[in-house]
């Protein structure tokens, strides 16, 4: 029933806005070059990797330099780069990956695989289930790049602190996995980007 949803609500999303993906992509366009979605691989279900839709809100090359992104200064974001992720409309190509049955609507969401080789046994089991664009973990941190860029070492931060919170926050979508969950979370992440 789930997977009913998501094809409808993400056929909805991408027909309702796709004025807005052509404004947006003009605005890439224009504002730095190269093209405007970036796909990036990440770690779906029982651990394949696929890739991940996004706009492009950072220079060519930027992920060389790093993998995480640390507060709204960070040099390599673009400067319309900035008003999507503070809106988290860079995210909104992902309906293509829920379309293709890659990620739901709600689920864990997925990392890199840099970050899920150092899961422990017990945190692999996050992989047993679809990824998703949202979940509990994506409203608590929805200031994540702030709280990395005023750590002392942000990758040590994430590691060690805000990724094992996460995991336990998605274990807690996993015990609780029904539509009624779904839509819960649907609800709060839209309050959460409201508010």
């Amino acid at each position: 029933m789930i997977r009913f949803f998501d094809i409808i609500f993400s056929v909805l999303g991408l027909v309702v806005l796709a004025p807005v993906f052509a404004a947006i992509c003009l605005k890439i366009k224009l504002g730095s070059k190269g093209g405007c979605f970036y796909i990036q691989e990440r770690i779906g279900k029982d651990g394949k990797p696929f890739g991940l839709y996004k706009f492009r809100t950072m220079r060519i090359g930027a992920d060389n330099e790093g993998l995480l992104t640390v507060g709204e200064h960070d040099q390599r974001i673009t400067h319309i780069g900035y008003f999507l992720r503070k809106t988290k409309m860079d995210e909104l190509p992902q309906l293509l990956n829920v379309l293709k049955g890659e990620m739901s609507l709600v689920g864990p969401r997925p990392e890199v695989r840099k970050y899920v080789e150092l899961y422990t046994e017990e945190q692999r089991k996050v992989l047993s289930a679809t990824p998703g664009i949202t979940d509990y973990a994506s409203i608590k941190y929805v200031n994540e790049n702030e709280l990395l860029r005023q750590a002392d070492d942000p990758e040590r931060t994430y590691i060690e602190k805000i990724m094992p919170d996460k995991i336990k926050l998605n274990m807690r979508y996993l015990e609780h996995y029904n539509l009624i969950e779904y839509f819960k979370i649907i609800f709060l992440t839209i309050k959460s980007l409201i508010s």
